[in-house]
């Protein structure tokens, strides 16, 4: 009697364990829930791949747009690569001439006094 009388404390006393009673929902409400809960993952999912896609597209257009101002930009330093070899042999060229502008000049002013001396 003894194994019974504990059973009984057991489950009924002031020791016994505390239960949280539950009602149950009805299975159609469950199965509700459970498709309304399917949806909101497909939807986010489909969201979250949307924007995705979105990004790579734009990332896409941007590396596109990045070759193209890429291929001004080298085409530019080309330009001035060339320019600056043209102003160099140009600076050259000019030093050159100036060079033979004042050869002339000291030339000229040696034949004028050498002509003047002979008109006195």
């Amino acid at each position: 009697m003894r194994p019974v009388d504990r059973r009984v404390r057991n489950h009924f006393g002031l020791t016994a364990r505390r239960v949280a009673v539950r009602s149950q929902r009805p299975w159609y409400f469950q199965a509700f829930l459970a498709i309304m809960f399917v949806i909101f993952g497909f939807g986010l999912a489909y969201w979250l791949l949307r924007d995705e896609l979105d990004m790579r597209e734009q990332l896409k257009l941007v590396t596109h747009q990045n070759k193209e101002l890429e291929e001004k930009l080298v085409g530019a330093q080309r330009e001035l690569q060339v320019e600056l070899a043209t102003n160099n042999t140009l600076a050259k060229e000019l030093a050159s001439v100036q060079d033979d502008n004042i050869k002339v000049k000291e030339e000229l002013f040696f034949y004028k006094n050498m002509v003047s001396k002979r008109a006195r």
